[in-house]
């Protein structure tokens, strides 16, 4: 079986070898193919050591395919069925899933320390207790969750991870008013999903931040009213709502800097809304005063912030509608074998998000 494996943390290139197997089949799991892959710039933090991962592992955790294999006791799901993964699945039973946040569930965090595939050379783990940079995956029968026929897995695998996250940020987390200031700083996949949100909300005005021009452009086809550079944040927080400050502002980034000037941003009693994914040791300073004194609401969103099994079918049934676009999320398709291109791809930010097709 190929799969993309990352031998050493801190390697910037995948090798792609044809001597895996999956391993772990057994009550409770399933096996699927998977079809279509999205990458994640949280796999790049996983390969760079941001992201805590066992090495070797193969990457991947934005996938969907179909099952080829139902282990003892799995109930509703058949081979055949077309799914997509879910990175982190609720168990129902824990403290989090029985107060309804299901997003904080930590069950699934304990398959990252499983080995998901075995090599010549040992063993294999799979990034976020999936890998889905890998022709099969095995994973428990939660995390694999059908989709309806007109789904295509392209669009699935987005609505798996990127889309959820960005969207439910808006929508679940921040709860964007009617008529509110947004500015989003960020705008790959993740950002310009979380643009889409605050659309559907009823944001008067989205303003996109990216250094990258392309990704300027293409988010004001996704709803934002103004696209700017980091430089012109401030010229356009003056301009916008006339130096007060936005009343939402969402850090799609995961770095420090780019948190605290998304907290300068932000009016004083508006809303930081932290999506992006970073490091143990990048730490984020306030004083005392300010915390009290602005009173601003900061709000990490996790996975987007709500139940995913709800927020997949709401993204199905907004994509159906026409309400959101995630066919033009996918700026780029590569196969497998060109998966280090899709890294260049999301390192230059190029791309918003590469499908690899497998």
């Amino acid at each position: 079986m190929r799969a993309a494996v990352l031998h050493e943390t801190g390697q910037e290139k995948l090798e792609v070898l044809d001597d895996l197997e999956t391993v772990g089949f057994a009550p409770g799991k399933v096996k699927i193919r998977v079809r279509a892959t999205g990458l994640c710039h949280s796999d790049i933090s996983a390969m760079n050591g941001v992201l805590p991962q066992p090495a070797p592992f193969v990457p991947g955790h934005e996938g969907a395919g179909e099952i080829i294999d139902v282990g003892d006791g799995v109930s509703g799901l058949a081979e055949g069925d077309r799914v997509l993964l879910c990175w982190l699945p609720a168990c129902r039973s824990c403290p989090a899933c029985k107060r309804g946040q299901t997003h904080l569930c930590l069950a699934g965090f304990l398959n990252a320390g499983t080995p998901n595939f075995k090599r010549p050379g040992g063993d294999v783990f799979g990034f976020a207790g999936t890998g889905t940079f890998a022709e099969e995956v095995v994973v428990d029968a939660g995390c694999a969750v059908p989709i309806p026929d007109d789904v295509p897995f392209d669009i699935a695998a987005l609505i798996g991870c990127g889309v959820t996250t960005g969207l439910g940020a808006a929508v679940n987390t921040a709860d964007v008013a009617v008529g509110s200031s947004v500015a989003v700083i960020g705008c790959g996949g993740v950002g310009i999903s979380a643009i889409q949100g605050a659309r559907l909300k009823g944001a008067a005005q989205i303003v996109a931040v990216d250094p990258v021009a392309s990704r300027r452009e293409a988010a004001l086809t996704f709803g934002a009213t103004e696209a700017v550079s980091p430089d012109e944040l401030a010229d356009a927080k003056q301009r916008i709502t006339a130096g007060e400050g936005f009343d939402y502002v969402f850090e799609v980034v995961g770095k420090s800097a780019t948190a605290r000037v998304a907290y300068e941003t932000t009016r004083r009693g508006g809303t930081l809304c932290v999506v992006g994914a970073g490091a143990m040791d990048d730490h984020l300073q306030f004083n005392m005063f300010e915390l009290f004194f602005d009173e601003k609401r900061i709000l990490p969103s996790m996975y987007g912030g709500g139940d995913v099994l709800t927020s997949y079918e709401r993204a199905i049934a907004l994509w159906r509608a026409g309400r959101i676009d995630l066919a033009g999320l996918i700026t780029h398709r590569v196969q497998l074998a060109e998966v280090n291109e899709a890294l260049d791809q999301m390192r230059t930010g190029v791309a918003l998000r590469t499908c690899i097709e497998i």
